[in-house]
């Protein structure tokens, strides 16, 4: 990823510069499913796909680039003296292999009609939450991960379910799975607020989403337990519930999914390799 900054905190690297907030920050080029995050003027106005982008008090910034982005993008930067930034990022394509899942519930692949309408409702009351734009920013912290395991499933790839000998194609998958067994602690990889705690949702179970501000959010799914409520605050390792196998699972894991309001992100970009 090529970078060109003055003071810049992209894809959780942080850019040493000489002269912070003398103009904006942003990199050349990221991966599709990147969240970036830089330093503007505090006194900037900024807009990044027909939305104003929320200016933190020491000009941190932070918007998504989604997983179908074929780019370039643009971000519009008018600082207080008037001073315009007209910014162009190129977007790296990736490769999103197919992934084959057996073993799953047929009835969570192919509901009832009466299944279907409980998992719109349940999937609204989710959409609903990531529409927060709070002022924090807890994003700007270097992300840790959750649970230390085997990645069993990764971000974007496409999903097909075999029910009854069928393939059943899905959406590509929202986030990233690591496997690891029932009942271990799941801890926050930022922190922030509880805005969503669910035990008990159709499709993705035990569901906890932790806001970190500026249209930032995490979520987990297939929780075993969930340890805080909406409202809440977490700190970043603070373990707030454990991983299973609830809704449509075939194994113990914790999915963690990003999100950038209704952009879908790949938390994998934003931690070092597991040691």
């Amino acid at each position: 990823m090529k970078l060109r900054c003055v003071a810049s905190i992209v894809l959780a690297t942080a850019i040493a510069c000489p002269s912070a907030f003398a103009t904006s920050a942003f990199p050349s080029s990221v991966p599709q499913g990147s969240l970036i995050r830089a330093h503007v003027d505090p006194k900037a106005k900024v807009r990044f796909a027909g939305r104003d982008v929320r200016v933190g008090e020491h000009g941190e910034i932070a918007f998504g680039i989604g997983r179908d982005e074929k780019g370039p993008v643009a971000v519009d930067v008018i600082e207080a003296g008037g001073k315009r930034e007209h910014v162009v990022i190129e977007v790296t394509p990736r490769d999103f292999p197919i992934e084959r899942i057996v073993g799953v519930p047929p009835k969570t692949v192919e509901p009832p009609p009466e299944i279907a309408e409980r998992i719109k409702r349940e999937q609204a009351r989710v959409v609903a939450v990531r529409e927060r734009d709070d002022a924090r920013v807890d994003f700007a912290e270097t992300f840790q991960w959750p649970v230390t395991g085997r990645i069993s499933g990764r971000f974007g790839n496409q999903r097909v379910y075999v029910v009854d000998g069928k393939d059943v194609p899905k959406s590509p998958h929202s986030g990233m799975d690591i496997a690891v067994p029932t009942g271990t602690p799941v801890h926050a990889p930022a922190s922030g607020i509880v805005t969503f705690a669910d035990p008990g949702l159709y499709l993705t179970g035990g569901t906890v989403v932790i806001d970190h501000g500026h249209g930032v959010s995490s979520n987990f799914l297939h929780l075993s337990r969930i340890d805080v409520k909406v409202g809440q605050h977490v700190a970043q390792g603070e373990t707030f519930g454990a991983a299973g196998m609830t809704g449509r699972a075939t194994g113990p894991h914790v999915h963690w999914g990003m999100n950038w309001f209704d952009v879908r992100l790949d938390p994998l970009l934003l931690v070092e390799p597991q040691k």
